[in-house]
């Protein structure tokens, strides 16, 4: 009286599984395209600019974050020091350098 019968599920409603992935399936494409349209590009440009900054040697001719241009005098692990003009030198984090200039740059302005 309390309690209803229980009926199996029919034959047409055993693609349930499918129907719930597939409804799903623009999600999943919308994290796989924001993958490889946003994270991946970041990671790549992230990994060179560790790389510049870990090839960065004395004589280098660079451009910081705020837009001193200047040659590398001295590196060391957290700072580099730049020679902006003959006898003006100013110290930089190594994270402030965003470019590395190819040499004679500095001469041609």
């Amino acid at each position: 009286m309390f309690i209803s019968n229980a009926y199996a599920q029919s034959a047409g409603d055993a693609l349930g599984l499918g129907g719930n992935l597939t409804s799903f399936l623009p999600l999943i494409l919308m994290f796989v395209a924001m993958y490889f349209l946003m994270i991946r590009p970041q990671q790549k440009r992230a990994k060179e600019q560790k790389a510049m900054m870990d090839a960065l040697a004395k004589g280098d001719e660079v451009v910081t974050a705020g837009g001193m241009l200047g040659k590398v005098a001295k590196v060391t692990d957290a700072y580099v020091t730049l020679e902006v003009s003959s006898g003006n030198e100013i110290v930089v984090q190594k994270q402030s350098i965003t470019v590395l200039l190819p040499k004679g740059t500095l001469k041609a302005l």
